[in-house]
């Protein structure tokens, strides 16, 4: 099934179905709609299983309930101590089915974790659905990625990059649908690209990632390296791992820059571009290879 899975020119249907079996399927799913965020993490163990891997759950208390981070791994042959870890988060704002924010990135680490399936990397590779990114966790202790990210730290673990995939499958082509692109000066006005954000501790990941990301797809890619403590630079899990030290980047569409369903009940898996999540999940396929081979 795996092999199946894999297939290139299943790819984008894959990303399809994931989205839908996330916010068509279960819908809504956080802290205020538990038992659908339960359903989530186990929607994800069991791709995960499905792809070859055996996964782990990280757990957690807070607010009386268990949360779990869910983790898959490739060791390193190598340099099994480095790490690259690829996340995205798995639960949705209050109201919203989240098929963009995040089922987007759901689906395209869980696809990014198939297409990695059997391959030998010198690093050692893992993959991350986060929980607890959204209010009212965001930024706080509790916060999935927090959590995560400290285990880390304690274990000292060597991460030399990791990739936080955050809303990632809108674009398009009109003039004027990218907001606050300072009329073509800051980014295109066109919201058909994807950014990649780093803070300065994180440029040499960002150089890598970008250069690889390029040779691999069609999709247009902007750059963005901002203070950690910058408000659009702090708003995904990838932050988690800039307050342990480590190199970290968001992979973005923009969000709310671009997006006009972002945060409400109308993100739903109709709204997505699949051509274009399908194009960023090629270009990371070559960043991810690059840091891990």
């Amino acid at each position: 099934m795996a092999e199946a899975l894999t297939d290139p020119s299943r790819q984008e249907e894959w990303l399809r179905q994931a989205v839908d079996g996330l916010a068509g399927g279960i819908g809504e799913r956080n802290v205020y709609c538990y038992p659908k965020l339960c359903d989530a993490a186990a929607f994800i163990e069991q791709s995960l299983r499905q792809a070859g891997y055996q996964p782990t759950r990280q757990e957690y208390q807070a607010r009386g309930k268990s949360f779990a981070n869910i983790e898959a791994e490739i060791a390193g042959q190598a340099y099994p101590r480095d790490l690259v870890i690829v996340g995205a988060h798995y639960d949705t704002a209050r109201g919203s089915p989240g098929a963009n924010d995040n089922g987007s990135g759901v689906a395209a680490m869980l696809t990014l974790a198939r297409s990695f399936v059997g391959k030998r990397c010198s690093r050692t590779l893992r993959f991350v659905a986060f929980t607890n990114e959204e209010r009212p966790f965001l930024r706080t202790a509790r916060m999935g990625s927090r959590v995560y990210a400290r285990r880390c730290r304690e274990r000292a673990e060597n991460i030399t990059g990791m990739l936080s995939l955050e809303t990632i499958g809108y674009c398009s082509e009109k003039t004027g649908s990218q907001w606050l692109s300072l009329f073509g000066a800051l980014y295109p006005n066109r919201g058909d690209f994807i950014v990649f954000v780093a803070n300065p501790f994180s440029k040499e990941l960002l150089k890598n990632a970008t250069q690889s990301f390029g040779r691999q797809t069609e999709i247009s890619w902007q750059t963005a390296t901002l203070p950690s403590f910058s408000p659009g630079a702090k708003s995904s899990d990838h932050w988690s791992f800039w307050k342990e030290g480590y190199p970290a980047l968001m992979v973005t569409d923009t969000a709310p820059l671009r997006y006009p369903h972002y945060h409400k009940p109308s993100d739903t898996p109709d709204k997505l571009r699949y051509d274009f999540l399908n194009g960023v999940v090629e270009g990371l396929k070559a960043s991810v290879w690059d840091l891990v081979k």
